[in-house]
């Protein structure tokens, strides 16, 4: 079996979806790679260390008549247009947001699999691509946060005085979320954390912040892991009790998603003016709308005397690392979905269910059937 993977195209993207190390993987398990040209390059993997693992390297449309098509984000139409009928591809796709696409992949009775519909249980952890991405955002963001402050985060205890520790104000206590938590902590910022879940509450204490508790939890529902819908009641609640503390706050982190709905503002414009000149908001939902209200897509502005920092990719960011993870999440994916003879199509396993998107020309996924059903 071939499996290609493409050089990504979408702006701003420095990742690819395998690396040497995982293609020398592949190689032992009976697979043949090849590569786009200059597909690592910006991953700082190149075309000769590819060839040193292995793989053969090729143009975009010959890497599209593989058997199976890898990249990290969803596929274009015009991408789809140059695959060959009937193949299968795996990479992000987050398929309830490009119903053409899908129509397309359904036309070629191309087999997708979409990397961030992997279920969240515990057998699928190493193939869990949202987490692996998730927790290097969470990382990085505190790293561009303390890069805008004008400030250091730690107490500091000198001769010519004593500098306090930064505040950092959390929005979400997801995987991200908790990495921005343990990595402001372990710079000696004071934590304080926000969520919609009251089960992750322990988690925030473990890691050394402090979590606010919301009253009115029954306003959240949650499925899957993940706030499915939140009442407008609980958010108004959570509005009143961060309005407070976001005054205080040197940097405040947002990471609130709603799957299949615009991301909910949870800083006003109001609030922001209500802020310290000099403090920094990093929005890590600004490519689903955003939190903040006046964050601006790939953009670092200054309202209000805050600086807000829109950055839409932020693994895209560490692209080293975030390759190496991806890599390893999207070739485990691959060995458990295939055995000597090819795909197993097995269609009770919960991982085949919960990630295969179109198959033999129809919308097999329930949860991206039912959104685009209402459209």
């Amino acid at each position: 079996m071939k499996i290609g993977v493409l050089k990504e195209t979408k702006l701003l993207e420095t990742r690819v979806a395998l690396t040497p190390d995982t293609v020398k993987q592949l190689l032992k398990k009976g697979f043949e790679v090849a590569i786009e040209t200059e597909a690592g390059l910006q991953s700082s993997f190149s075309d000769q260390d590819y060839s040193n693992a292995g793989a053969s390297i090729h143009s975009k449309l010959e890497i599209c008549q593989s058997d199976v098509v890898l990249k990290v984000n969803a596929f274009t139409e015009d991408e789809v247009g140059q695959l060959k009928e009937g193949i299968v591809t795996i990479s992000f796709l987050y398929a309830y947001t490009i119903p053409s696409v899908i129509d397309a992949l359904k036309a070629k009775k191309i087999s997708t699999f979409s990397m961030d519909a992997v279920p969240r249980i515990s057998i699928a952890q190493k193939m869990d691509a949202l987490s692996s991405q998730a927790n290097l955002a969470g990382y990085k963001t505190v790293m561009l946060g303390a890069n805008a402050l004008g400030r250091i985060f730690p107490l500091l205890m000198t001769a010519a005085g004593t500098i306090t520790p930064v505040k950092v104000l959390i929005f979400g206590a997801g995987v991200a979320g908790l990495q921005a938590v343990a990595t402001a902590k372990r710079l000696g910022a004071v934590v304080e954390v926000t969520d919609v879940r009251p089960e992750t509450k322990e988690q925030v204490e473990s890691l050394g912040g402090k979590f606010l508790t919301v009253e009115g939890v029954e306003g959240v529902k949650i499925e899957g892991g993940y706030a499915k819908e939140v009442s407008a009641e609980f958010l108004q609640k959570q509005k009143e009790l961060v309005e407070a503390k976001i005054k205080e706050a040197d940097l405040v982190i947002t990471t609130a998603l709603v799957i299949g709905k615009k991301a909910p503002v949870l800083v006003s414009e109001e609030m922001v003016k209500s802020m310290k000149t000099g403090s920094v908001i990093v929005d890590m939902a600004v490519e689903s709308g955003g939190n903040c209200e006046v964050s601006e897509i790939n953009k670092t502005v200054v309202k209000h005397g805050v600086t807000i920092i829109g950055e839409s990719n932020l693994p895209a960011l560490l692209p080293i690392n975030a390759s190496q993870l991806y890599a390893t999440n999207i070739s485990t994916l691959l060995f458990h979905l295939t055995n000597e003879n090819g795909f197993k199509w097995d269609m009770e396993d919960e991982i085949t269910k919960g990630s295969l998107i179109t198959h033999e020309g129809e919308l097999v996924h329930a949860f991206t059937k039912s959104i685009l059903e209402k459209i």
